[in-house]
């Protein structure tokens, strides 16, 4: 299999962690990094990956006809303006989550990828765990039977970006991150439970958004902290079905019940997996031998490797060997619910997807 020649777009601490990934990918070769406006951090990036060019202007890099990809690695106010002018250079995108600042930026990037004929693709690493792909095979046998109801849940006792002391301060920008803890961690588990009940339609959100805990106030005024740390939420599907969400960065609480699927014949917790349903009249709960299962897949699939990581799922798709997964559609879809959440939020009652979609922010005139 040919390597696939991959550039960066972005030099920081999400880099850093896509990179982790790449390192043990023998058909990936990092070519080349453009970063921001500081230089020596690009500079430092590039020597510890041992990357051979550094440019200023990731345009530069976009130029270069011997890069197949780009990795756009910047905060979420510059993923829709990067990926579509790397994807009509004829370069595929992998960017990380959340797809966009907005939906409409968003559906913008996948209608430009579909119509240069190129992959987008979307970091969701949960979708590679062994929970997720064990869960989406019970989901598969049918055994849940009609699914009716969803739970997408993530908790943090604290771990607010910056103010709770790690990250920086665009993680708590609106301007820059477009959200708090729904944009941070709540699209991993939106999108994980979008994966495996089908992605149905939306119709309908309702939500409620809180930043009430106290923090350093140094931290809070270097910041400019303006977004939310935890977040609730109901979501109406097509076909009678319906989903909740609860999101916290930071609660005093011990953690949230997790994410769970109820169907009519049974019912899945993801975290720790078990199956839950009924033998005649007793109820019976089974665990899952994560182990077992990851080892007989990759003895008894040669594609099944593919599967291990977002980035190998990346570089297998892009050789041809495996159909890339609908990262951008999820994506797409987890938007469409963040921002239904903060528009409920803000008109104080529940909203349509007419209207969420008809209010989301769309691309800056020079990039359309």
């Amino acid at each position: 299999m040919n390597k696939v020649r991959i550039g960066f777009i972005g030099a920081g601490q999400v880099a850093d962690m896509h990179m982790d990934f790449y390192r043990g990918i023998e058909d990936a070769e990092i070519v080349a990094v453009a970063g921001g406006s500081n230089r020596q951090t690009t500079r430092d990036f590039a020597a510890r990956y041992g990357i051979p060019a550094i440019y200023d202007d990731y345009h530069e890099l976009l130029a270069r006809d011997d890069i197949d990809a780009v990795d756009v690695c910047v905060h979420s106010a510059l993923h829709a303006p990067i990926s579509i002018d790397a994807l009509r250079a004829g370069k595929h995108v992998y960017c990380e989550k959340p797809i966009a600042f907005s939906w409409a930026q968003g559906r913008a990037m996948l209608d430009t990828a579909r119509e240069c004929g190129k992959l987008l693709h979307i970091q969701f690493y949960n979708l590679y765990t062994k929970e997720t792909k064990a869960a989406r095979r019970i989901v598969e046998t049918g055994r849940l039977g009609r699914i009716y109801h969803a739970r997408s849940s993530g908790f943090r006792r604290r771990g607010r970006p910056y103010v709770d002391g790690y990250g920086t301060p665009n993680f708590v920008r609106k301007n820059m991150s477009a959200g708090g803890a729904l944009c941070d961690a709540g699209v991993y588990n939106i999108a994980q439970i979008l994966y495996l009940i089908g992605q149905p339609e939306v119709l309908r959100v309702n939500g409620k958004i809180y930043q009430e805990l106290d923090m350093d106030e140094q931290r809070r005024e270097i910041s400019g902290y303006d977004v939310e740390e935890m977040a609730l939420g109901t979501v109406r599907f097509a076909g009678n079905r319906t989903m909740e969400v609860s999101e916290a960065w930071a609660a005093h609480l011990n953690p949230f019940e997790g994410s769970y699927i109820l169907g009519s014949e049974g019912g899945l917790r993801l975290d720790p997996l078990s199956f839950h349903s009924m033998l005649g009249d007793m109820a019976a709960d089974t665990t899952v031998d994560l182990d077992q299962f990851d080892m007989r897949r990759h003895r008894l699939d040669p594609q099944e490797s593919a599967y291990d990581s977002s980035q190998m799922h990346w570089v297998r798709a892009l050789q041809g060997q495996v159909e890339l997964l609908p990262t951008a559609e999820l994506a797409l879809g987890a938007q469409l619910i963040i921002e239904g959440i903060y528009l409920s939020d803000a008109l104080g009652r529940e909203v349509s997807v007419e209207e969420i979609q008809e209010r989301s922010l769309p691309l800056p005139q020079s990039n359309r």
